[in-house]
């Protein structure tokens, strides 16, 4: 398409345009000059005074006005000049404009009349609120359309009259003013109309109150409101109003539109909807079939393209932001850019909006209708395809035709009905029936299940429980859909049928209530597929999403999932995220949570697939808590009002797994908190930050938590501050800690805070290391606190506990502790954070023990990690295996530890 090469001859092929210079000899010089710059609400304001200065009406000067924009329009267009952004913004400011300027001519008319309304309860002034909806609330207005209205007003109430007036209540009121607006702005006189107005999207549609309070508008959303009014008011936007109102009604608005879940079910309303236009068009159609495409309403319209946008936005917008622009385009964009859709069909459904949208302009420049569908006469075809930059309108459609495709394609990928099978061997019907167990068991052996009878109980006892059977009928078909479509999936294992059964009965159940979950499921079967997977492998990951079922979103894009973390485009979501908070710690609170399980999930995911090791996970969950630890910090401080500076001088240190960078998926936290702040009111002010900071991070919320805390390693334990100096910490360390506080110490490291202070922190953890240590004394020491920790674990199984049991991991860590120790003084570099494995194996290459044993002994420390592991994955509290599993990885820890201890033992 070039529009710039169109003929001047071709733009007066507008009718509209013809007969509007025809009537007046002046105009089409006056369109010459107007038509040189786009239009603003400045150019709109001055034409008008013109207009009114001449003797003019408002009705008479407002619609002259708006011949002469569309006029201006038509020609910038048409010229190449204007883009489809200029045309859709000047159309729709002119709209806002007009509809500002009729009421408030019309509100001074009946405040004379009437007097000023008042709120009952507020006692505030009142004023009515105009509601831009659909393209008009979008800010994205056709230049022949109809503007789709609402009237609201905060309270009910009455004006206060004088003598001369009459008192009215406030309904009445901007009832009387609300049939004014529409008459001066829609009404044909012998200048026109400035907008056709609709009013059908108010509640309770044409048989409804023409205006509404606030208190009925919320009424209404809580007992009326229908599915397809929440994808109608995405799009509402205040055009007139007092701000501190405006903001209230928004307040209303949200909770109806928006979800603090994501909305899966909305894609099946949407669905519905989308039938219900496409049937009343292929009516339509049939009844005329010399219409040609229609590019609104057709397949792979200008509404599949809205669809398409606003799915998104109500299945995500009530948990970011970033997705309530009214605005189609920025939609898209912005579904690009979180990744949602993929940048290059956003690029080419965009390409096919702005194609959609001039075709739709050109249709309705010919004679100012307000129409989308080709016109029957080949003519006016073949103009449309002029005003296109066509030769003809074979041509056109040559173009035309391929982005509708396209559209359609994509909006069949979203809301094409996947739920649907042919095979109904199990239905809602034969599993409810008495003699269900025979239908399932039958089912089953089809299938070639190998634990058939197990699995039929389960199937028949969830599916005939009262819980089950109490849900609406549109639950139970989706949920029998999905149980047959994973039983396909679970016949294909060749082990573990009846545990995954069970973890996935279990999981249906707590969220059979949740339509939206269903749904997903439904509308993804590959997110299904994963579960299954998941559940599968793992009895912790499917408590873990029994907890979280909001994680299931997690699963719906593969190439996401399988990506390793970007930790600085994280640290920068959850920053930015609590700074729009701020102010609402329970929104915070639960966005922390949400962020946190939902990186946590995909880790869990790419370590059932074996895409990690055990070492790299440990360090992507142990790099998670750091963020979340510094997110908590700054964003805890905030919330408190006496503190005495902005930034706090305050740091978090890391002990335990989370120090040596070992966390695993359900690790507490062990840590210490230190300041450097001579300020008077700091102790007391990072004492409070410490016990809000546990708050926030143990607090159980609607999204669970984030991490329990243990600060028994803080400077005296139990008895001590919570909080230290860095000062009090050094003296402490130096002077009164016990031994195990500074093996302790080795896998201690700053985490999160003032990295001068985490500074401080090293250089103190360094110097204590490295002190002179009397090494008989420091063995029998070593072993001492051993055998304690071996006594209080006693282990009475005939299983080998790889943590605590002699040559498990902890006989591991303790060598490690007692070789940093020992050595550090004239080895520095053995006060590394490094992690025992790399500890163990720089301890060999140093000669302080045997090479091959402490090579070995890393080797062993590593296998034993990975099986507590797969243990805890299968939701066992305690890790423990046949010892002929790791009799040798053991019989090489045991070896190191007896040529270090065995003269203390």
């Amino acid at each position: 398409m070039n529009i710039s090469a169109i003929p001047a001859s071709d733009i007066y092929r507008s009718r509209f345009l013809n007969r509007w210079l025809n009537a007046k000899s002046s105009r089409s010089q006056e369109l010459e000059n107007i038509s040189q710059f786009a239009l603003s609400k400045a150019s709109f304001t001055e034409i008008l005074q013109k207009e009114i200065t001449q003797g003019a009406t408002l009705n008479a000067a407002m619609r002259r006005l708006r011949n002469l924009v569309l006029a201006c329009l038509i020609k910038r267009d048409l010229n190449g000049t204007a883009n489809l952004h200029e045309v859709i913004s000047t159309i729709s400011d002119f709209a806002d404009f007009a509809i500002q300027s009729h009421l408030q001519y019309l509100m001074k008319e009946m405040l004379e009349n009437h007097g000023q309304p008042y709120g009952e309860e507020s006692g505030e002034a009142q004023e009515l609120i105009v509601l831009g909806m659909g393209k008009l609330g979008g800010h994205e207005l056709n230049v022949s359309s109809d503007i789709d209205l609402i009237f609201c007003y905060s309270e009910d109430g009455d004006t206060q009259a004088n003598n001369q007036q009459r008192s009215l209540s406030n309904h009445e009121f901007f009832s009387r003013l609300g049939k004014k607006l529409i008459a001066a702005i829609s009404e044909i006189t012998e200048d026109g109309f400035s907008f056709r107005v609709d009013m059908a999207l108010r509640p309770n549609g044409n048989s409804g109150p023409l205006v509404a309070s606030f208190g009925m508008v919320e009424d209404y959303f809580l007992v009326q409101g229908r599915e397809w009014e929440r994808y109608a008011w995405v799009k509402a936007r205040a055009i007139t109003g007092r701000p501190e109102q405006i903001s209230i009604l928004e307040k209303i608005i949200f909770p109806f539109v928006y979800r603090r879940y994501l909305d899966y079910g909305v894609i099946e309303s949407l669905r519905n909807m989308h039938h219900q236009i496409r049937a009343e068009v292929v009516r339509q159609e049939t009844r005329h079939p010399e219409r040609g495409i229609n590019v609104k309403l057709g397949r792979g319209g200008i509404r599949e393209v809205e669809f398409l946008a606003q799915v998104f936005q109500l299945i995500r917008g009530g948990r970011e932001s970033v997705l309530r622009d009214r605005s189609t385009r920025a939609t898209l964009l912005t579904l690009a850019e979180k990744g949602i859709l993929d940048q290059g069909i956003v690029d080419q459904l965009m390409t096919a909006y702005i194609f959609l949208r001039d075709v739709e302009h050109r249709l309705q420049y010919l004679d100012d209708a307000q129409t989308h569908i080709f016109p029957a006469n080949i003519d006016d075809q073949h103009i449309v395809a002029h005003m296109m930059g066509f030769t003809n309108v074979h041509s056109l459609n040559a173009v035309l035709i391929p982005h509708m495709h396209f559209v359609a394609e994509q909006f069949d990928e979203i809301f094409k009905d996947k739920s649907g099978q042919k095979d109904d061997a199990l239905n809602t019907n034969n599993m409810s029936a008495p003699d269900a167990n025979e239908t399932i068991v039958a089912h089953l052996q089809t299938l070639g299940f190998l634990e058939i009878e197990e699995v039929a109980q389960r199937l028949s006892s969830t599916w005939q429980s009262a819980k089950m059977q109490a849900l609406p009928e549109a639950s139970q078909q989706k949920l029998a859909a999905l149980i047959h479509s994973a039983l396909k999936t679970i016949s294909t294992q060749s082990d573990g049928q009846a545990v995954t059964v069970h973890r996935l009965l279990d999981f249906m159940e707590h969220i059979a209530r949740r339509t939206a979950y269903l749904s997903l499921l439904s509308e993804f079967p590959h997110a299904l597929q994963r579960v299954i997977r998941m559940m599968h492998a793992s009895d912790w990951a499917a408590k873990f999403l029994n907890r979280h079922p909001i994680l299931l979103d997690e699963l719906l894009d593969e190439s996401v999932l399988h990506q390793a973390p970007d930790w600085n485009v994280f640290s920068n979501e959850v920053r930015t995220l609590m700074e729009e908070q701020t102010g609402d710690i329970e929104a915070q609170l639960d966005s922390l949570r949400e962020l946190h399980h939902a990186l946590l999930f995909r880790l869990l995911a790419q370590d059932l697939e074996g895409k990690v090791s055990v070492e790299h996970l440990a360090d992507s969950l142990s790099q998670l808590a750091d963020v979340m630890v510094e997110a908590v910090v700054q964003a805890a401080w905030k919330t408190i009002a006496s503190r005495h500076c902005e930034i706090p001088k305050f740091a978090v240190i890391a002990y335990g797994k989370l120090g040596g960078k070992e966390l695993s998926y359900a690790s507490d936290l062990d840590l210490i908190f230190l300041y450097d702040d001579d300020n008077q009111d700091a102790p007391a002010s990072y004492a409070k930050l410490a016990q809000r900071f546990i708050t926030w991070m143990t607090t159980h919320t609607s999204s669970g938590v984030l991490f329990d805390i243990d600060i028994a390693l803080r400077p005296d334990g139990a008895s001590g501050l919570m909080v230290s100096s860095v000062q009090a910490f050094e003296r402490y360390q130096e002077k009164s800690a016990w031994l195990w506080e500074h093996q302790a110490l080795t896998r201690a490291r700053f985490c999160a805070g003032d990295p001068e202070i985490g500074a401080r922190f090293e250089a103190i953890r360094e110097h204590v290391l490295r002190l002179t240590r009397e090494p008989e004394q420091l063995k029998r020491d070593v072993v001492s606190m051993r055998k304690k920790m071996r006594d209080a674990n006693v282990n009475r199984s005939e299983l080998f506990d790889l943590k605590h049991d002699h040559g498990g991991m902890i006989d591991i860590e303790f060598i490690v502790q007692y070789l940093v120790l020992r050595h550090s003084h004239d080895y520095p570099e053995l006060t590394g954070n490094i992690g025992n494995i790399a500890l163990l194996k720089l301890c060999g290459n140093l000669g302080l023990i045997d090479t091959d044993l402490a090579n070995e002994t890393a080797n062993s420390y590593r296998l034993l990690r990975k099986y507590q592991h797969n243990i805890r994955l299968q939701g066992e509290e305690r890790a423990r295996v046949h010892i002929d599993k790791i009799a040798a990885a053991v019989g090489c820890s045991e070896a190191l530890w007896d040529s270090l201890f065995k003269t203390e033992m």
